[in-house]
């Protein structure tokens, strides 16, 4: 990876960490924060699981820091990140893979891992393993569906590939490693043939 592609990186992660904590209160309520799974997928897809969670990370602390948050927004991001961007690559580039990774990490696992987060460490009562899991699922299903739709209309004409390629992600378009058929080779044959036909006849 090169230096430029580094800087890249950094400036992509400090605009993903800029813009998730500015469109995270949209449609927010607690134990459901649609746009930080929209955030996620999108860094999970563009550079990877570990740039994913660490995104993640850094939205979250800065979400309790300045917006008083309690650790939902840490316990809500990570796993569903790092998940994301991991069957992103299992799935060899299927941005279906990236949102499924969202659901099963902050859907299931991290809903689960908030009860004793915020029972024991915030003194939440009444609460029950299952309690955060649907408006978990809730919340990664809405911004997931937004991701998808966001990745596929890149992908679509190839603008998804070549982001990836400039920020030194792994890249699965396999449709630019092959030139396209234009028919542009029987025609050079085929005006070849003609020319030496006409050199031919001049022969003669």
């Amino acid at each position: 990876m090169s230096n430029h592609q580094k800087i890249l990186r950094m400036v992509f992660m400090a605009m993903m960490i800029g813009l998730g904590v500015v469109i995270s209160p949209i449609l927010r309520v607690e134990g459901m924060c649609p746009m930080a799974h929209l955030i996620n997928i999108v860094c999970a897809v563009m550079l990877g699981p570990v740039e994913a969670f660490t995104c993640a990370f850094i939205i979250g602390i800065i979400r309790m820091v300045v917006m008083g948050i309690p650790p939902l927004a840490l316990t809500g991001a990570i796993f569903g990140a790092t998940l994301s961007g991991l069957l992103y690559r299992m799935t060899k580039g299927k941005l279906i893979g990236a949102v499924l990774g969202e659901v099963i990490g902050t859907g299931i696992i991290g809903a689960i891992v908030s009860y004793p987060v915020m029972a024991f460490l915030v003194g939440r009562t009444g609460l029950t393993w299952m309690f955060y899991v649907p408006s978990f699922i809730m919340g990664t299903l809405i911004g997931g569906s937004i991701a998808f739709i966001f990745l596929t209309a890149l992908k679509k004409n190839n603008t998804l590939t070549e982001i990836q390629k400039k920020l030194g992600a792994r890249t699965y378009d396999k449709s630019q490693d092959f030139p396209r058929d234009t028919g542009s080779e029987p025609l050079y044959q085929e005006n070849q043939s003609s020319d030496s036909l006409y050199h031919q006849s001049n022969i003669h």
